[in-house]
């Protein structure tokens, strides 16, 4: 067997592979044996099937297969022991003679390569950060959510404003018609209309003047998406059938036990700190989201790198075969290549930083976050315990791909967490409600 790579230029290359019948023969025999072994044919005892009748019905079909085998072995090896940089996988050159699998002993194959060059990362570079302070505000619209999320929902016969009020709404000049639920809060226009209204009452209203500009408000009343209410307006009518109001909860230790766990919050002090607290962590993180964004952004802009651009369009077009077009490919070869330069760095600070994820953090990972689907303040210690079969279960379903995405993720956060220690962050305070606006 003879393997060469030839680079025609700085990005692409051609790679030739040559095998000989001593190369792929003894695996055929081999794997006719095996056939011969199991093979049921008319006439023949089972295992009994001599080897020159199943070479005679089946060799063209083994050699084809094992030398294809062998392709991807011999390639694979030669690509790891000589550390070529590649982009993606070889694709066979698209004008190759045809193959006489009858006669043929020797066999060549040509590939062609794209080749990824060696880069330096633009860690010089300094990113915004932003450490976030609560505001009253946020605080007071956290207590009042709370206090809706756990009052009690009660069906008055007159509509206050803050109420939801569920009923039927139908388009006056057109076919739309569906059951919905109205917040009264998200009116801006016309809120006396939504006030004093019991059930059977018909209220007609502008649907864009009475919610603004709010497609997500629009989208909500209607249940179409954000995109289809974007140009919907005009009158409407809305029977009302039932009034929904929801009395706020008490502040007191029923509630402080459902929110952090039974005894861990005494007093109205220790629940406030323990909001603030919660709240703040959860701006923290978001944070510290918006860093890897601008971290992620910042290298992938600044990376010097020339990139094997025609054989990345084709590999494209091969590994996706029949669900993208080249006009697709062109069209968004930018995220594309931002993409690629994106996986380029990673590859280079595991490499550089001998990054690992191990089995067992990918299994408390997949636990923890199975656990946090039930929502509960305290997970007793046998729910915990249980989780572990149901974690490797769920690891193991789609052939691993779930155990392949949760340890990509992991990988990916401690990439990006080895990032922020090595670049400079350029930290800025800025008020929670601030925040919100601008992450929006």
């Amino acid at each position: 067997m003879n393997i060469t790579l030839n680079q025609t230029d700085s990005t692409n290359a051609q790679l030739k592979v040559v095998l000989e019948e001593a190369d792929y023969a003894p695996k055929v025999d081999q794997q006719v044996k095996e056939y011969s072994k199991k093979a049921q044919i008319k006439g023949f005892r089972p295992g009994k099937v001599p080897a020159g009748l199943v070479k005679k019905m089946y060799g063209k079909s083994i050699l084809v297969e094992q030398i294809n085998k062998t392709l991807q072995e011999e390639i694979s090896k030669y690509i790891r022991e000589n550390d070529v940089k590649l982009l993606g996988e070889p694709l066979p050159e698209p004008n190759q003679a045809d193959i006489d699998w009858d006669n043929q002993k020797t066999f060549e194959f040509t590939y062609q390569v794209g080749l990824l060059p060696d880069f330096n990362l633009p860690l010089d570079k300094s990113v915004e950060g932003y450490k976030v302070e609560l505001d009253q505000k946020t605080i007071d619209e956290a207590y009042e959510n709370l206090k809706r999320q756990f009052g009690k929902t009660t069906n008055p016969e007159t509509s206050e404003q803050g109420d939801f009020i569920s009923g039927e709404l139908k388009q006056v000049d057109g076919e739309f018609q569906s059951k919905t639920l109205i917040p009264t809060s998200r009116v801006v226009e016309g809120q006396d209309k939504f006030v004093g209204v019991k059930a059977d009452d018909v209220i007609r209203f502008d649907i864009r003047k009475t919610f603004g500009d709010d497609n997500a408000a629009l989208a909500h009343v209607t249940g179409l998406s954000k995109e289809a209410v974007a140009d919907l307006n005009g009158e409407f009518e809305f029977t009302v059938e039932k009034i929904n109001r929801t009395e706020p909860s008490e502040l007191n230790q029923e509630l402080f036990d459902k929110l952090f766990g039974e005894g861990e919050v005494k007093t109205e002090e220790e629940f406030d700190a323990k909001i603030r607290e919660t709240i703040l962590e959860n701006y923290e993180r978001e944070a510290d989201n918006l860093i890897f964004r601008n971290i992620i952004d910042t290298l992938v802009d600044n990376v010097e790198a020339e990139l094997p651009t025609e054989f990345f369009k084709r590999w494209i077009l091969v590994t996706n075969e029949g669900k993208l077009t080249e006009e697709q490919i062109e069209e968004n070869f930018d995220k594309y290549v931002r993409e690629l330069k994106w996986s380029m760095i990673k590859n280079k600070v595991v490499e550089e930083n001998e990054l690992k994820v191990t089995n067992e953090e990918v299994l408390e990972s997949t636990k923890e976050k199975m656990l946090a689907q039930f929502n509960m303040p305290e997970v007793p210690e046998e729910l915990k315990e249980s989780m572990n079969g149901y974690a490797q279960q769920y690891l193991q379903q789609e052939n691993g791909r779930n155990y392949i995405n949760e340890y990509e993720q992991l990988l990916a956060e401690k990439v990006l967490a080895k990032l922020k220690e090595k670049m400079t962050v350029v930290e800025k305070t800025i008020s929670s409600e601030d925040f919100r606006n601008m992450s929006l």
